[in-house]
């Protein structure tokens, strides 16, 4: 990795180091349901960056979800009734 940093342009300012790396690793494993209990060092950054993925396509697969449920409930209700007047209201 560091490899490829070096043969990047500009200033030594620029680059990241890998303890630069491993903070963000660190921060991103906080953030992850499955990981967040697990002691920092246990966990390589690659299954941070597995586990992430997979958790981003859990949150894509739930928003087209609720977007289909979404659509479902507005075609089953009158557009002029209150219910869809709540739900445009809180969509908006």
């Amino acid at each position: 990795m560091s490899s490829r940093r070096s043969r990047q342009p500009g200033s030594s300012a620029s680059r990241i180091t890998d303890d630069q790396i491993n903070d963000l690793v660190s921060k991103l494993q906080q953030l992850l349901p499955e990981l967040r209990n697990r002691r920092p060092n246990k966990v390589s950054a690659s299954k941070v960056l597995q586990e992430t993925c997979n958790y981003i396509r859990g949150l894509h697969k739930e928003v087209d979800d609720l977007s289909d449920r979404l659509s479902q409930l507005l075609s089953s209700i009158d557009a002029e009734s209150p219910e869809a007047a709540i739900i445009r209201s809180l969509i908006m």
